[in-house]
């Protein structure tokens, strides 16, 4: 989970799995892969950063869970 804020400064999370494609036009402008488009305060290398690590956890989550049940 990522999370961002709306351009009016709401916050909320996004499950960065749904991610599809993220431009900046000069808006952050993510786009789901539902077809949705949510436009974020947050710059793109921000997001692009938070996503980065989000998946990077999910991996060091899912190696733990592999080498618990092979033990």
């Amino acid at each position: 989970m990522v999370a961002l804020s709306r351009l009016n400064n709401e916050k909320f999370v996004l499950n960065a799995f749904f991610i599809e494609m993220i431009e900046e036009t000069p808006d952050t402008v993510i786009t789901l892969t539902s077809g949705k488009k949510l436009m974020v305060k947050d710059r793109l290398d921000d997001v692009v950063k938070r996503v980065v690590e989000f998946h990077r956890l999910c991996n060091q989550t899912l190696q733990v869970v592999r080498k618990e049940k092979e033990s």
